[in-house]
C-alpha cells in the first residue's frame, strides 16, 4: 500500500503548522496503559519513540496483542468516527514519547479547515485500510490452508 508514513507529511505543507500547533509532547512511561477498549476516544498521538501494542479484549481471557506499532505511526483512529470510541486498546511496551492531541480541538480544525480535514481523514483512512490488510494477511497465515498467497494479489473487500 502507498501510503505516507508520517501525519504532517500527508498534509499541505502550509497546514502543518496550524496541526503542530495542537500537538503536546508527552513521555508515557513502561507499561502504561494508553486507553481501553469500550472507552471514549479524545485523544490520538503521533509516536516519536518507542513502541505501543494493541491489544482486543477476550472474554475470559487476558487481551491479545493484535499489532504493535512504532516510530511516527499514529496511535488511534477511533477519536474521528463517531460514536468516538475506542476499538481497541493500548499499553506501552518501554517508554514513549509521542505528540499528543485533543481529538475534539482537531476535528474542530478539520471542519474548519477543509483542505486540512480532507488531508487529515484521507492519511487516516489509509492508515486503516493498510492495517486491516495486515490484519487480513496475518489471519490467512495463521489458518488458511496454504498461508496468505499474497504472490496472488488481493481484493479491496
Amino acid at each position: 500500500m502507498a501510503t505516507v508514513k508520517h501525519l504532517f507529511d500527508a498534509l499541505p505543507p502550509d497546514r502543518r503548522r496550524r496541526l503542530a500547533e495542537l500537538a503536546r509532547e508527552v513521555t508515557l512511561p513502561r507499561a502504561t496503559r494508553v486507553f481501553e477498549e469500550g472507552r471514549r476516544a479524545d485523544r490520538f498521538w503521533i509516536i516519536r519513540s518507542g513502541q505501543v501494542t494493541l491489544d482486543q479484549h477476550v472474554p475470559g481471557r487476558r487481551a491479545v496483542v493484535v499489532e504493535t506499532l512504532g516510530r511516527d505511526e499514529v496511535l488511534g483512529w477511533s477519536w474521528l468516527f463517531p460514536p468516538h470510541i475506542w476499538h481497541l486498546g493500548a499499553r506501552t511496551v518501554g517508554p514513549v514519547e509521542a505528540l499528543e492531541f485533543d481529538a475534539g480541538l482537531v476535528r474542530a480544525l478539520c471542519e474548519d479547515d477543509p483542505v486540512l480535514g480532507r488531508a487529515v481523514y484521507r492519511y487516516v483512512a489509509e492508515t486503516v485500510a493498510e492495517r486491516l490488510h495486515l490484519t487480513r494477511t496475518r489471519l490467512l497465515d495463521l489458518y488458511g490452508p496454504q498461508g496468505s498467497g499474497e504472490e496472488a494479489g488481493g481484493d479491496d473487500v
